[in-house]
């Protein structure tokens, strides 16, 4: 095995150009994932031709996939053996086996490239790139805060305690703790923004959170209160609040970019660890304190006095204009300053005449992300699937467009004319029924009461949303070569995962279940319970032959069900693959357990590091495959743990696998589960014996008829 592992590495270094032209290499679970310097260099069918090499795939403009199956770790660790690479772990010191996960790639001409279909103008493309990737990470702490604030809403609606409470008044310490929890985030956003934004550029990520972080300490608070001006370094500094703030923290990661170049140029590579953040710290506070800070602020709150002058003028204008620039404004954080806006209205006005219009920039934005929802459905796309329908969900229910936006919108471009039509449609209502909000809330279905007139606010956010996802589902929402570039990659996906199960199909059988050698006669039972986290009991019979049949008889075996729930035909599995039957034969079940038992004595054929699949080789020449769910390979392992090794013998009933079923369909997957029987084409026969409906593990489920014998 190993000079196998050996040779095919080394036979796919030299193919893909050498270490040389690595960029980076990682693997997942099934695939080394390559990025060269020249793409052109590899000779994809040379690697292709080697029968431990389940596929090879380009991506991009400088991306590798070779797919190796489950074995991939171990030919990662023999590629990172190989002369040039620098070790098998793969942090090594050589160039090529460190996958720089920072910063552009640069090609061979010294220009930056990026992944995906690029337009005309490149920098462009990066700038939409790079704010979608700074608030990406985020989006987590956002969303979860948000959530928070809708509750505290709810709460202000019903009367239990006042969610904008007036500056000096106290609310009671569990109130207090409960509002800690959100504005934790939206206080320190400037600091997260910082970090994510350093690292997409490239520069240090703590060096872009110290410099934000530096204007949120008590010391720097102390100087003095918003507006005031104070004498540093013998110049004056316009202090400012930089709460919540995002505008000056990815100015400052931009500087800080050609800061850290410049120094690294200028001090030598031995101290520069030292030097190089010491300088940063020294150069960019300031400079942010000084210029970069107020400025971003100060564009911020520009276009809020614009928006006061327009209503000013013309509520209705205000109501086209508010949802129409919103999509502009929010990626690059001007957005929030209106939020001390809608509060101060509230405050002095009794309402505020922004949030409404608001409203239909956000049901637009989460009309067109429920319409990609359901493309993506459409071409099985499992991953836009799962960002889109986490988009709607956070929209629709907290009110928060950022998952939409940075997960979507941002990556692709044309969506922008899906999405100003429904803030147009949505808008103009606003402004003919003059919308206003009684409170600030974000806009989510569950804030509607805050809004007045009721009625004509509903309406407005129904054409907005409508709008925008009517104009996807029928126009779509990528250009003709990123929806070419979609298919080929839905393609790519599922064929490594029909890769996968191809692997655990094709797998070395006993010597028991060849052709040429009978089936033993055996029976193999299990009962009891499992483990207190276990469905129960588990048990396979095998039909034993007669006492006077003689060892060529032929007999049945009778497979069990790994794990309780809803039996179901392989046909009604949501994914073309299975349902045809191509990677196994037998049923498939809807579980209502955590767990997938051992459905007979034998051994742990096939383990993925992802967690949502296991292969046994039974005592009897039977090969099962059981497949958590559909398209989980892209969970990551989340929601899953292996109990067993790969290797172990295991005995009818012992625990496999523990999963979260909740987990699953939250990432917006299917939990029905393949039970397959794998090396099928050495029996005569694969039938399913278990009555559609509830199931019990342990319960007879699959009836394997062996090959009847070659003199018969």
């Amino acid at each position: 095995m190993a000079a196998t592992v050996e040779s095919t590495s080394k036979l796919i270094l030299d193919n893909v150009g050498g270490p040389e032209n690595i960029s980076s290499v990682t693997h997942c679970a099934t695939r080394l994932r390559f990025h060269l310097h020249d793409l052109s260099l590899a000779d994809q069918d040379a690697i292709d031709a080697d029968d431990k090499v389940l596929g090879v795939v380009a991506q991009g403009n400088t991306g590798l996939q070779v797919i190796m199956g489950g074995d991939v770790g171990n030919y990662y660790q023999g590629l990172m053996r190989q002369p040039g690479m620098g070790g098998g772990d793969g942090d090594g010191g050589s160039k090529a086996s460190q996958s720089k996960k920072a910063g552009p790639k640069t090609g061979a001409d010294g220009k930056k490239e990026y992944d995906g279909v690029r337009g005309k103008f490149g920098w462009v493309d990066y700038c939409f790139e790079f704010l979608s990737d700074t608030f990406r990470p985020v989006l987590w702490a956002l969303l979860g805060a948000s959530l928070i604030i809708t509750l505290l809403v709810l709460a202000d609606t019903f009367g239990i305690q006042d969610f904008n409470a007036p500056e000096g008044e106290t609310l009671p310490p569990t109130w207090q703790f409960l509002h800690a929890m959100w504005r934790s985030v939206f206080y320190f956003l400037p600091i997260m923004v910082g970090a994510t934004a350093a690292r997409k550029l490239g520069a240090n990520e703590w060096i872009g959170a110290a410099i934000p972080a530096a204007m949120l300490t008590p010391e720097f608070i102390a100087l003095g209160d918003q507006g005031d001006t104070v004498t540093v370094f013998g110049l004056p500094m316009v202090l400012n609040d930089y709460s919540g703030q995002v505008f000056p923290p990815l100015f400052a990661a931009v500087l800080l970019f050609f800061v850290e170049k410049g120094l690294k140029k200028v001090i030598p590579g031995a101290i520069q660890m030292v030097f190089v953040p010491f300088f940063s710290l020294l150069i960019m506070i300031p400079l942010t304190a000084f210029v970069v800070g107020p400025f971003g602020i100060g564009l911020g709150n520009g276009i809020s006095n614009m928006l006061l002058a327009i209503n000013g003028f013309s509520p209705f204008i205000l109501a086209i204009v508010v949802p129409l620039i919103y999509p502009f404004m929010v990626p690059l954080g001007l957005h929030w300053p209106l939020n001390a806006i809608m509060i101060q209205n509230i405050a002095t006005l009794g309402y505020d005449f922004i949030q409404g219009p608001m409203g239909a920039w956000n049901f637009a934005c989460f009309g067109l992300v429920t319409g990609v929802m359901i493309v993506s459905m459409r071409e099985k796309d499992a991953s836009m699937r799962q960002v889109s329908s986490g988009g709607m969900f956070a929209g629709l229910l907290g009110g928060i467009s950022e998952p939409s936006l940075y997960g979507v919108v941002l990556r692709f471009k044309k969506t922008y004319l899906r999405l100003l039509p429904g803030c147009l449609v949505g808008g103009i209502v606003m402004g003919l029924f003059n919308v206003k909000a009684k409170a600030f809330v974000f806009t989510s279905v569950l804030t509607v009461g805050a809004f007045d007139p009721l009625g004509g606010y509903v309406i407005g956010i129904a054409a907005a949303f409508f709008t925008s996802l009517l104009l996807v589902l029928f126009f779509d929402y990528r250009s003709a070569d990123e929806k070419a570039a979609a298919h080929e990659r839905i393609a790519r996906e599922h064929a490594a995962a029909k890769a996968e199960m191809e692997e655990a199909a094709n797998a070395p059988l006993p010597a028991s279940s060849r052709d040429d050698a009978p089936v033993p006669a055996t029976t193999v039972a299990g009962a009891g319970a499992a483990g207190a986290g276990t469905a129960g009991a588990t048990a396979v019979a095998v039909a034993a032959a007669p006492a006077d049949a003689g060892a060529d008889a032929a007999v049945d075996l009778t497979v069990a069900s790994p794990m309780s729930g809803t039996l179901l035909p392989l046909s009604e599995v949501p994914d073309a693959a299975f349902a045809a039957g191509k990677v196994g034969k037998g049923a498939a079940i809807d579980p209502d357990g955590d767990t997938v038992v051992a459905p007979a004595d034998g051994k742990v054929m096939v383990t993925f590091p992802t967690g949502h699949a296991v292969g046994l080789k039974l005592d009897n020449g039977l090969q099962i495959l059981v497949h958590i769910g559909v398209d989980t390979v892209n969970m990551g392992g989340e929601g899953f743990e292996f109990l067993v090794a790969k290797g172990d013998h295991v005995t009818a009933g012992t625990p496999l696998v523990r999963f979260d079923r909740e987990a699953i369909v939250a990432a917006g997957y299917s939990p029905i589960t393949p039970v397959l029987v794998t090396n099928h084409r050495k029996f005569g026969s694969v039938d399913v014996v278990g009555k559609q409906g509830p199931i019990a593990a342990g319960d007879p489920m699959l009836e394997a008829t062996p090959k009847p014998p070659k003199d018969a």
